[in-house]
């Protein structure tokens, strides 16, 4: 209100002047007027009167209209004062207001009135007036504007403020009062605290996470460095603030060492994410090499442009160190370091498709170790393992660095020779198997002799898949091993023996079908009793019968020796055991008859064997004394301690114990006497011919004259009519079987 007091004061004293100074000029007129004494000089007087009078209204009327252009200049000032949203105050220097507009009014909840006789300084919040006074005294002549951030308490609530606060001065340069327009901040200051919180989230994240993180400008330069980039990158975040990425970031590929594009550059020229290719290497600032994985974004604005990029990345030297040995290890064998059988396989495979595509000749050594079990079981594992590489080292001196050597499990080696004929393949077999002949293995005083037996196959165009490459090089040396080992067999086309072998690697794959599939039957034929009151009760031998894919039935003989070469025997031991308990618990009354199993040796080696047969006795809650177990003389022989120890176990149980195929070894009565059997089956061989044969019927009669000796049981195989019953029933012999007797019939 000031300033209207002051234009108003303005305008009287213009006119009481106007209104004085026509006062005086006609006094002065007025006695000149008096004293003339013609009408000519009364008339000259009176004209310059009239135009003095003239002249004064003439500067009334301006100062009129100057008023009026003062008192509108008034309203329009008052108009856009009261209409700005921003807070508009005047105030003496001790804080009485002179002068708010209607948004300070509105703000503080106050009439114009109330606010002009109170003072704004109990409105700041206590914390902050030590603050606005010193601010406050900042402003100055010399120094007329100062910005000033408060708060007030209004109504109980805080509201944050900003004031423009300036000094007002008069035309001499006289200070009048303050100046404060302000507006207020509250929301901002709540955005500004909430991008704090955000932002000190965000530095303390990437302070704290384990990844390097960099973000450039548009053009590439750094602009920011995480403590996981500065330590890779070996340098600070003020050393490299405003470089080029490429001047500290330089990658290569670890293998061909060439150049690899930066990322953040490709992010920026493509406008999208981009990750490094793998196999990268960073050198950084103090040339250490790390291998490093990352990707680069680029960063945009509201409005979608490019202003920068981040990248990410981390050190994976350990990760790559790792992955590398364990793709080492998935394709390679950790005893020897040689290629694994899967590494091997699929180099065959390569082998095979350059053979048919440029008619490429490559050969297979498939060597299997003659005696390693010997070591093996004399001297423990470690002298194996040892034997194993000693092998390894020889066998890799006899080949060139274009053919690869291979462990593929146990004592099996293969060697694949590239690009080699068969002549020059036969040549390299044989310097294989020499050095293995002429190797002698020393292990604590200890000399062995180790052989070999080699199954060398062609690759060529005629070569079908690999399956049909492996298996004929597997038969080729599982031919010269029944050649009598210590020999190069070479698989030919048709060649039967090969033929046969391949047989029984299918045969394998068949049987673990039948197994899973329960192809398998069982089949009993009838033991008779032959001599008065040898036993009471029936006495059947349990046979095996495998119905095949097509429903057909098969004999023993065809399956049981690829069993026996691929350790399957034990499994179908167990199958007869556990189907024959299982029918055997479901029929009543028959608590006398025997039923006689054949084992295999995998069985009477097997130390669980026995856990097996306690937990399926009572399973199905058979009685011990109904079953009899029979192993062959050549099994028992080949283990006598242990074959001794596993019949002894059995008969504790209640078991009894028949010694099958006896008289075919060459010192069958000196076993005999090591191994406590219930019975004695003589080989089929010996009664086959025995009406014809004096030698046969001198060889069956020692036999049964010794069993009596010993009180074993005797059981003749191969009773197939009545002449050969009626002369083992004349020597004695307590049972006999045979198709004489009795025909196999499905169990149950």
């Amino acid at each position: 209100m000031a300033y209207k007091h002051w234009l108003g004061a303005w305008s009287k004293a213009i006119t009481a002047l106007g209104a004085q100074y026509t006062d005086l000029a006609l006094r002065k007129l007025i006695p000149k007027a008096l004293t003339l004494s013609s009408s000519a000089q009364l008339s000259a007087i009176n004209l310059k009167l009239e135009r003095k009078i003239s002249d004064i209204y003439n500067e009334l009327r301006l100062v009129k209209q100057a008023e009026i252009t003062i008192k509108q200049s008034e309203i329009r000032y008052r108009a856009i004062v009261e209409d700005q949203t921003e807070m508009i105050a005047r105030y003496l220097p001790d804080g009485t207001l002179t002068f708010s507009n209607q948004a300070f009014a509105l703000y503080f909840g106050r009439s114009l009135e109330e606010l002009l006789v109170s003072r704004d300084q109990p409105m700041i919040l206590k914390a902050d007036r030590e603050r606005v006074t010193e601010f406050v005294a900042l402003i100055s002549a010399d120094n007329p504007v100062v910005i000033i951030e408060k708060r007030l308490l209004l109504e109980g609530k805080v509201r944050w403020t900003k004031w423009h606060n300036r000094m007002i001065f008069d035309e001499q340069g006289c200070f009048l009062e303050f100046q404060s327009v302000g507006y207020d901040i509250t929301d901002f200051k709540q955005i500004e605290e909430t991008l704090f919180q955000e932002k000190e989230l965000a530095e303390v994240t990437l302070q704290s996470i384990g990844d390097a993180v960099l973000t450039t400008d548009a053009f590439g330069r750094i602009k920011y460095l995480n403590p996981v980039a500065k330590s890779l990158l070996g340098c600070s975040e003020t050393s490299a603030e405003g470089l080029l990425l490429e001047e500290v970031f330089g990658i290569v590929h670890e293998a061909t060492r060439e150049k690899v594009q930066n990322p953040i550059e490709q992010a920026l020229q493509s406008n999208r994410t981009v990750n490094l290719a793998k196999h990268t290497v960073l050198i950084n600032q103090i040339n250490q090499e790390i291998a490093i994985q990352d990707s680069a974004a680029p960063i945009r604005n509201r409005e979608g442009e490019v202003i920068g990029a981040v990248m990410v990345f981390r050190d994976v030297t350990q990760n790559r160190k790792l992955s590398r040995q364990l793709s080492w290890q998935a394709s390679h064998d950790a005893l020897t370091g040689l290629v694994n059988r899967q590494e091997f396989e699929q180099q065959i495979e390569q082998a095979l498709c350059l053979a048919k595509l440029d008619l490429q000749v490559h050969a297979l050594c498939y060597l299997d170790l003659d005696h390693f079990k010997i070591v093996n079981d004399t001297c423990g594992h470690l002298a194996g393992d040892e034997l194993l590489r000693q092998i390894t080292v020889l066998l890799q001196e006899k080949i060139r660095k274009t053919d690869t050597l291979a462990r593929l499990g146990g004592d099996e080696f293969g060697v694949l020779l590239s690009q080699c004929i068969p002549e020059q393949a036969l040549r390299v077999a044989n310097d294989l198997l020499s050095c293995v002949q002429e190797f002698r293995f020393l292990w604590q005083d200890q000399a062995f002799s180790i052989g070999a037996s080699i199954g060398l196959v062609g690759i060529d165009t005629n070569s079908e898949s690999l399956t049909e490459i492996i298996s004929r090089a597997d038969a080729a040396c599982y031919t010269a091993k029944n050649r009598g080992r210590n020999r190069v067999y070479v698989a030919e086309t048709n060649d039967q023996e090969v033929l046969q072998q391949r047989g029984e690697m299918q045969w394998a794959s068949r049987i673990s079908q039948a197994l899973e599939s329960d192809w398998f039957c069982l089949y009993v034929q009838p033991i008779a009793a032959i001599t008065p009151a040898t036993q009471n009760g029936d006495y059947y031998e349990v046979l095996l019968r495998l119905h095949d894919e097509q429903g057909n039935l098969v004999l023993p003989m065809t399956f049981i020796p690829a069993a026996q070469r691929y350790d399957l025997m034990h499994l179908i031991d167990q199958w007869v055991i556990r189907t024959l308990f299982k029918n055997l618990s479901r029929v009543v009354g028959d608590k006398q008859s025997i039923y006689a199993i054949n084992l295999s040796g995998s069985s009477i080696n097997d130390d669980q064997f026995m856990d097996f047969l306690y937990e399926q006795f009572a399973l199905y809650s058979i009685s011990p004394q109904c079953i009899c177990f029979e192993i062959t003389e050549t099994v028992a022989i080949a283990n006598l301690s242990k074959a001794k120890q596993f019949i002894q176990s059995l008969q504790r149980m209640g078991c009894r114990f028949a010694l099958d195929d006896f008289g075919v070894g060459m010192s069958s009565f000196a076993y005999l006497k090591s191994l406590p059997v219930d019975y004695l089956k003589i080989d089929g061989s010996f009664i086959r011919n025995i009406v014809e044969n004096p030698v046969d019927n001198a060889i069956v009669t020692a036999i049964t004259q010794i069993s009596n000796v010993m009180g074993i049981k005797t059981i003749a195989e191969f009773v197939e009519n009545d002449a050969i019953l009626e002369r083992i029933t004349a020597l004695g012999i307590d049972f006999a079987q045979g198709y004489g007797i009795g025909m196999p019939r499905p169990l149950g």
